[in-house]
């Protein structure tokens, strides 16, 4: 049986243990992450990892 590309998808993120997270953020934050993630030259995703990373080591104490 020939798998659907959701499917497909959904096993690959599966064994690359990605999950898809969604938030509803105002647009004005939309667009201020996505200017910062172009001008770092990172994806956005990575952007808000290591953004909440650093949040948690300086609040951490």
């Amino acid at each position: 049986m020939a798998l659907t590309r959701t499917q497909i998808n959904q096993r690959s993120n599966e064994k690359r243990g990605i999950k898809n997270k969604a938030f509803k953020l105002h647009v004005d934050d939309i667009d201020m992450i996505k200017d910062t993630a172009k001008a770092l030259n990172m994806s956005e995703a990575k952007l808000v990892v290591e953004a909440v990373k650093q949040f948690r080591e300086s609040t951490a104490r």
